[in-house]
């Protein structure tokens, strides 16, 4: 089906002087940077043996480097930040004056789907092993802290033992394929994508033939009408249409991302059954292994080949070299009907049971509470739960009758299932406690922001998305945001270096997706955050025209009112 992979230990074709950018399609196998080097010198697959006979018994200091801050990301793990290293430091200490000896772990979770008996085993995992920590990710995933390395063998059994992994939840692979949440049971779904992911993950996933990308490469299918999947800014989303002489099917995007070069996911105008989804998965990320570009780190993205080579070329090699046939035309999505496309509150499904999605405080838990949730979920409904790309989660097939006593059971839990604006739209990444890129506190920060403007803006029910990143790196997609919110360090009004963050208002995902605006010098400190996101939302409620969205209103607003 796919393009013969081109292995680096295979006998080399003539290459030209010029270096190119690093294609392995081209020619170009010589590696151009230390990345490129670890990955050619031993598959990334190839460190758990390793993990599981050497390091987990002789401990942390026996770890070999390439393996520590390279290959064992293909199996979840990164060292965490050392305790007490301000933000300031970061782009100025060496990786291992940085590091600590324990590790975050990501344990994968292909379509947000869970049984209660994996909830439960999370929750006992994060409770013995990770000190309590168990935090649920905008990729579906739920990542542990404070893992050591004696213990990562007896936490793969456990995980693996009820039809968990880590394989390939983190390094240059493709990671967790997100799916709807919904699926399978959403009254209003064009096409269930379950089949697809399951599919995807039984291909791809620890398949040496893709565990050497030029970077991590991310996949998202839903056939939720919401749009529910972030697919604009994903390497490549399948996103479900109903075709009017096929049916219903899937709208193929490529190509989009965040970071710090952001782009929006381009449509190749291609319908694709649920039957060949797989295939043309498997096609555009064996084009990413071919001609993505590995000479330069910060162009090693999908999203720049297809920049540089546009929708048409890329279609056109996708179709003739990958998949030899020709891909059928179809129509884009409609637009959805919702604001919220997180699924909480209470909704009925397609058998006449309801799901009930609730929302977290940013994404953190804790193992207790994941335990709860479990013993919730069994009690009230059929053993099913699911995580969402908003860092929510959701019980499925509960019956009527059962409904409200799970609401008052998740309630207890401070998990509501109709929470303010603020509570549901605030999302927030790792940030500073323990990621090593950070330069400020993100989740406790997030927190005490929802209760600040809870407290200060009582009435305000228009949705609204506040994104707090810690780094660049916009794991939290601050650009698509109605406000996003950098992490970087600025100064008081006394002169004095404090946590802040850079302002982007306006972003949105959807069929009207973009970036959020950024006002020149505009910059503010972490302590004057509910101070300045009360003032900016009282003008939008004072300015804004009937029905206007947030987004419209900050691209057309003055700088002085969005300062």
């Amino acid at each position: 089906m796919s393009a013969t992979p081109q292995n680096p230990a295979e006998p080399r074709r003539k290459v030209s002087r010029h270096r190119g950018e690093g294609q392995w399609a081209v020619g170009h196998f010589t590696p151009l940077n230390a990345n490129e080097q670890f990955k050619k010198d031993d598959d990334g697959l190839n460190v758990r043996t390793r993990i599981e006979t050497i390091y987990s018994r002789r401990g942390f200091d026996s770890i070999d480097p390439a393996d520590l801050r390279g290959r064992m990301r293909w199996w979840g793990l990164y060292t965490q930040r050392k305790p007490g290293i301000d933000g300031g430091k970061t782009a100025v200490l060496e990786p291992e004056e940085l590091e600590d000896t324990y590790f975050m772990m990501r344990v994968r979770i292909d379509g947000g789907g869970l049984t209660t008996r994996q909830l439960r085993v999370i929750g006992e995992v994060s409770q013995e092993f990770a000190r309590g920590t168990a935090d649920i990710t905008d990729r579906q995933n739920i990542q542990f802290h404070w893992i050591r390395i004696e213990d990562v063998p007896e936490i793969w059994n456990r995980l693996e033992a009820v039809g968990l992994s880590t394989t390939e939840a983190c390094g240059d692979t493709p990671r967790v394929v997100l799916g709807s949440p919904v699926a399978g049971i959403a009254e209003d779904e064009i096409i269930d994508g379950t089949p697809a992911i399951e599919e995807i993950h039984r291909r791809i996933i620890g398949n040496k033939a893709f565990s050497n990308l030029p970077r991590k490469f991310k996949t998202a299918v839903s056939g939720s009408p919401l749009l529910d999947v972030a697919h604009e800014i994903n390497d490549i989303a399948f996103v479900g249409v109903d075709h009017p002489e096929h049916g219903p099917g899937f709208d193929l995007w490529v190509g989009g991302g965040l970071s710090t070069n952001p782009k929006i996911g381009v449509r190749l105008g291609a319908w694709v059954p649920l039957d060949e989804v797989a295939d043309v998965h498997e096609g555009v990320i064996s084009i990413f292994r071919d001609h993505g570009y590995r000479r330069l780190r910060n162009r090693a993205r999908l999203k720049f080949l297809v920049a540089d080579w546009g929708a048409e070329k890329f279609r056109r090699v996708l179709e003739e070299e990958y998949l030899g046939r020709r891909l059928v035309d179809g129509p884009a999505p409609d637009q959805p009907l919702e604001r919220w496309r997180d699924h909480v509150g209470v909704h009925r499904q397609r058998d006449g049971r309801f799901y009930v999605g609730f929302a977290p405080r940013v994404g953190r838990v804790d193992g207790a509470t994941l335990t709860k949730i479990a013993g919730l979920a069994e009690a009230h409904g059929s053993g099913r739960v699911r995580t969402t790309v908003e860092q929510k989660m959701i019980v499925l097939d509960v019956e009527e009758a059962q409904v409200e006593s799970l609401v008052e059971g998740l309630q207890a839990l401070d998990l509501t299932t109709s929470p303010s604006t603020f509570r549901r739209g605030t999302m927030a990444c790792t940030g500073i406690e323990y990621c090593k890129l950070a330069i400020v506190e993100t989740k406790a920060r997030g927190s005490s922001l929802i209760d600040e403007l809870e407290r200060r803006l009582p009435d305000f029910d228009e949705p609204i998305t506040i994104n707090l990143n810690g780094c660049p790196n916009a794991c939290a997609r601050i650009q698509v945001a109605d406000i996003g919110l950098k992490g970087q360090l600025v100064l008081d009004d006394r002169g004095e270096q404090v946590e802040g963050f850079q302002v982007h208002l306006g972003g949105a995902l959807g069929l009207e997706a973009g970036f959020g605006r950024k006002v020149r010098g505009l910059k503010v400190t972490s302590a004057e955050l509910p101070d300045y996101i009360e003032r900016v939302l009282k003008r939008f409620q004072a300015e804004r025209e009937e029905g206007e969205r947030f987004a419209v209103w900050a691209a057309r607003a003055s700088e002085e009112a969005l300062s």
